[in-house]
């Protein structure tokens, strides 16, 4: 079983996603190459952001766009930063993070990266780059960031839960 993502952001931010919005769909690595040659050189030089919607494919879109518009307002496999960089007159990887505060995906939400990153074509490193750790606080109901291991809730000092809570209706299996 897979688990999957819903968003758990600002309903503002969920509500400005427009229908038929969403980032582009990378399913080849010919999809990839016609997307990366659109790009304006500052968007190069900045990390995107990312989805795999629950079909398990990449979708892509501006870092400075929402993770919610970029899967449609639907639910996802995994979202995060990626960045992309040039070996051997390709592009491959360089960087990918699961941070994405609108879905706080965990940490084992990898596999389905690697997979829709395989299926475009792309090299990618062994997991993500940057490991961001989300829990919701059981006893103010916050959502953090843990750092460097300190599982204690930045808002009200209390112990954070060691395995990921962060959607309050639970994780949605079996997509």
């Amino acid at each position: 079983m897979v688990r999957s993502y819903r968003y758990v952001g600002p309903a503002d931010v969920k509500a400005a996603v427009r229908p038929g919005g969403r980032g582009q769909t990378i399913r080849s690595r010919a999809d990839f190459d016609r997307w990366i040659a659109e790009r304006p050189a500052e968007e190069l030089a900045e990390p995107f952001t990312f989805v795999v919607d629950t079909d398990g494919v990449l979708r892509l879109a501006p870092r400075r766009s929402e993770h919610v518009a970029c899967a449609g307002g639907s639910l996802v496999l995994s979202a995060g930063e990626i960045s992309f960089g040039r070996l051997d007159g390709g592009w491959v990887v360089r960087e990918v993070s699961n941070h994405s505060t609108g879905y706080c995906p965990d940490t084992t939400s990898w596999p389905a990266v690697a997979q829709a990153l395989g299926q475009a074509g792309l090299g990618h490193p062994a997991g993500f780059t940057q490991k961001v750790v989300f829990r919701r606080c059981t006893t103010c109901q916050e959502v953090g960031i843990v750092r460097e291991d300190d599982y204690v809730c930045v808002f009200c000092g209390s112990d954070l839960p060691a395995t990921w809570n962060v959607d309050p209706l639970g994780p949605v299996r079996g997509a």
